[in-house]
């Protein structure tokens, strides 16, 4: 798209979070690749980000809502159109809400998963310890379902409040919500404003163990030195993905700076320079492997968009 001044000039106008032009991708994503993006936009309160999707809407403008870009991968030659992020949104509290076995939690989108498992070890509340050490938001923890160690974030939601084009802010209780593995289906042009959460009160000390166990299990089994977007390839039903990558011989494979972990088979890491390019050409081996020699497609958990150079 072309970004003209009165473009520029409009959008600048409508929020108080930041607006960059011709942006390059690699100084946001988990990686450190990506070209650059037409424009790049950090709406400060969802009143914002709501008068931006009606905006886009009314104006026939693509956008792409994004989070803090830890699974997201940009190709070198750029995105032509606008990524909104919701990284800004980061409102956290305790909602007044009465239960019998629970209290609810509201987060917005650009909450981190982290700062979630903090105010429950603070607050003695149980049910996020499996989001320990999980890198990215509220939003995109959502929208691809994150879990590890057995649970899901549908496992402890409440409701996600959502814009769609429809109907402004509305929200959608859990039991009309449609989980799968690694997805939450939503219609296109969706976007996750925030979620409520159902936690239980626990104790402080078990918490705290629970969530030190889990990141000292991370640590041990990932790959942190280097730049990573966590695990590349969705687990099929009968096997692990890093196993199979393993048991392929392609751990330590590289292509320029991009390299699949030595420590686990279903990271690819950034060992310096590498380029989006390299990134997508090593899963594009490992799926071609796999398929030749397992019969399985290996599908990504991550988000790949824009232009080849």
């Amino acid at each position: 798209m072309v970004v003209d001044g009165h473009f520029r000039d409009r959008i600048s106008s409508m929020i108080t979070g930041r607006v960059l032009f011709d942006e390059p991708m690699s100084m946001h994503t988990s990686m450190g690749v990506g070209g650059r993006v037409d424009a790049l936009i950090f709406p400060g309160t969802v009143d914002e980000l709501k008068e931006l999707v009606f905006f886009f809407l009314k104006e026939g403008i693509s956008f792409l809502p994004v989070g803090n870009c830890t699974n997201l991968i940009v190709r070198d030659g750029g995105y032509r159109g606008i990524l909104v992020s919701l990284e800004a949104l980061r409102w956290l509290e305790i909602k007044d809400e009465k239960y019998a076995d629970s209290i609810c939690i509201y987060a917005q989108a650009g909450v981190s998963l982290s700062g979630i498992v903090e105010l429950s070890i603070r607050e003695s509340l149980a049910g996020m310890e499996f989001c320990a050490g999980i890198p990215g938001s509220v939003g995109g923890g959502l929208k691809m379902n994150a879990g590890a160690w057995g649970k899901e974030l549908k496992d402890v939601v409440k409701s996600v409040f959502i814009i769609d084009s429809g109907s402004g802010i509305r929200e959608i209780a859990r039991k009309d919500l449609m989980f799968e593995y690694r997805n939450l289906n939503l219609p296109e042009g969706t976007i996750i404003t925030g979620a409520d959460f159902h936690l239980v009160k626990g104790s402080r000390e078990e918490i705290q163990e629970k969530v030190s166990n889990i990141i000292a299990a991370r640590r041990e089994k990932h790959p942190l030195t280097y730049r990573s977007a966590g695990s590349v390839f969705k687990n099929p039903p009968d096997c692990p993905a890093g196993k199979m990558i393993e048991d392929a011989g392609l751990k330590g494979f590289k292509m320029g700076d991009a390299e699949i972990s030595g420590k686990h088979g279903n990271f690819i890491v950034n060992m310096g320079d590498a380029k989006a390019g390299n990134i997508i050409a090593l899963i594009d081996t490992v799926q071609e492997k796999i398929l030749n020699e397992r019969g399985i497609v290996l599908e990504t958990e991550l988000k790949i968009i824009g232009e080849e150079l």
